[in-house]
């Protein structure tokens, strides 16, 4: 069966309503809201009030570098919150929210896959609770606001060449991404470049998933950069004097999502920020929430290691205050198979030398984290393709580097097939984790870059384009270097180029251009060719959707 068609049997048959589920881990019906039968958010005031215990455990689940062979982090995620709880372990998972670009083009939603899934699958990847809606709402506000300020007077004097702030659209569309706005007359607008972002790789995206409080939120929209005066002076959401509307527009998508998985785990569903582009992340205050109400939080960080978990490492956990005590890397054989030089066709045929070249990947992924001073799991997501010769053969590769690497099956057997992974990772907590960051923000801009090239993606060095160079001295010029730095990179390989698989040496890292990430605290440094606004695919994945007169759809993955 499809992963749709497993989600609704198990739905029709088993799901709980949501006020059942927030029984389990505390929460009363004034705690939360509901939207639906099987969907809440929960009240900030309900999370206020309770203390956040010291000796809770957090879980980071991260993987390989992502390709078309599939790694399943968030099918393993969700399957080993399901095991712990099998094993009596009280487990919270906090995941992030499905953007409909990837649900209708190619990636595929982010709910997990066959019995390790997270429900109502349907709604949890399209439309949800209207967080991203709310999202590009408040993100396309203030865009309107910025070119009204300039057509009513232009009191602060913008210089609309140099208005940084883009439009917003939760699809992947080429055709936004460079665009000419105002035409047609004085009444419709100054004429200007403009350009779209998909809403998960906006600031405001970014902002929601690190903010702590409306207040902390606010505070965060007012420092947004919207672009230079005619002087090149930054001018802020603060000078527009619109932080306040940007905020009240945000106000509910401030508060976690709440569902369960097939087994009736709790799960925290929310913010859902890209990893290639942004920091990757689920919010702030959903993690927090489930290490309130939970003794083990299971959380994911987008795409590789070398993104998602060293965004985590560096950016979110020291605003979170709580750094993982394990982290749990995800590998599949046919991933390693395809690193090593086989082609997609030709996976599923035993290859143990292909297997061994491949397993660089995992290798300098392990080396990486374990930098953090962090213990770490592999995770193996079993294929049925898999040979007992291949699953050998990684298990043994990974105890050379005294790492214990797991066979899972939790797609098809959901928490069952996670056992031996959930007390591996539980023995994994008895080791120390002396966490330690990869670099110090009081660093240089140069010298933070060059430090995440060389230690996670073990490049040589780092090219700056003119442009980049210019910028970078404005953001010392404006007291803006002593932020962490967020690499947007290709997800499909260490370097910027997606075609250099397996763990490539001597390379070079262009940064093309920065942007000023103030409201999320963080500097986004953009490499190669990556894009803040997809495209779709020749196929997209919505030419296989439909939906019938009963409202049953179709798939959905």
């Amino acid at each position: 069966m499809s992963d749709i068609e497993i989600a609704q049997q198990n739905e029709q048959q088993e799901i709980k309503p949501i006020q059942a589920i927030a029984e389990q881990i505390g929460l009363g019906q004034h705690d939360i809201e509901q939207y639906g039968e099987y969907k809440a958010k929960v009240k900030l005031a309900a999370l206020d009030q309770r203390p956040l215990p010291a000796d809770h455990k957090l879980i980071l689940v991260t993987s390989i570098n992502p390709t078309p062979a599939g790694e399943g982090k968030s099918t393993v995620t969700i399957g080993l919150g399901d095991a712990l709880n099998q094993l009596h372990k009280q487990t919270i998972i906090a995941l992030r929210e499905p953007s409909l670009g990837p649900v209708m083009g190619i990636k595929g939603g982010a709910t997990g896959g066959g019995y390790a899934q997270v429900v109502p699958m349907e709604d949890i990847n399209l439309h949800f609770t209207g967080d991203m809606h709310a999202l590009t709402s408040a993100n396309n506000t203030l865009a309107a606001l910025i070119d009204n300020h300039i057509q009513q007077g232009n009191e602060l004097e913008i210089d609309q060449r140099r208005i940084t702030w883009k439009r917003a659209l939760d699809i992947n569309d080429r055709a936004l991404r460079h665009v000419v706005i105002g035409l047609g007359g004085p009444f419709q607008g100054v004429p200007r470049e403009d350009g779209f972002n998909i809403t998960v790789a906006s600031e405001l995206m970014a902002i929601l998933c690190l903010a702590t409080s409306i207040t902390d939120l606010k505070q965060r929209i007012a420092k947004i950069v919207i672009g230079y005066n005619y002087k090149k002076e930054p001018v802020t959401v603060a000078d527009l004097k619109v932080q306040g509307a940007i905020t009240m527009l945000l106000k509910d998508a401030l508060k976690p999502n709440l569902v369960q998985t097939l087994e009736h785990t709790p799960t925290f569903v929310h913010g859902g920020p890209f990893a290639n582009i942004a920091h990757g992340c689920n919010s702030i205050l959903a993690t927090t929430a489930a290490l309130k109400l939970a003794d083990y939080t299971i959380t994911e960080a987008g795409f590789g290691a070398d993104l998602g978990a060293e965004k985590f490492l560096d950016i979110k956990v020291p605003q979170l205050g709580k750094h993982p005590d394990a982290i749990v890397l995800v590998a599949t054989v046919r991933a390693l198979k395809y690193n090593g030089g086989v082609a997609l066709a030709d996976l599923q045929t035993e290859n143990i030398a292909a297997l061994t070249a491949g397993f660089v990947n995992l290798k300098r992924h392990i080396k990486n984290m374990q930098q953090y001073g962090l213990p770490v799991t592999v995770a193996i997501n079993h294929f049925v393709s898999d040979t007992a010769a291949e699953v050998a053969t990684l298990q043994a590769l990974c105890a050379e580097l005294n790492v214990k690497a797991i066979d899972t099956e939790v797609w098809a057997n959901g928490g069952a097939g996670g056992i031996d992974l959930a007390n591996a990772v539980l023995a994994s907590l008895d080791q120390s984790a002396t966490y330690q960051p990869l670099y110090d923000n009081q660093a240089s801009i140069v010298d933070k870059v060059t430090t995440i090239v060389q230690k996670i993606y073990g490049g040589q060095a780092v090219e700056l384009s003119t442009k980049a160079q210019r910028q970078m001295q404005t953001f010392i010029d404006n007291g803006w270097d002593k932020l962490p730095i967020c690499m947007a990179k290709t997800q499909y390989s260490f370097s910027d180029d997606p075609k250099k698989l397996g763990a490539p040496t001597d390379f070079k890292i262009t940064i093309r251009e920065f942007v000023p990430d103030l409201g999320a605290g963080f500097l986004v440094a953009l490499t190669g060719n990556v894009l803040t606004m997809p495209g779709l695919p020749k196929k997209p994945a919505a030419l296989n959707m439909d939906i019938d007169a009963d409202g049953k759809i179709t798939g959905l993955f």
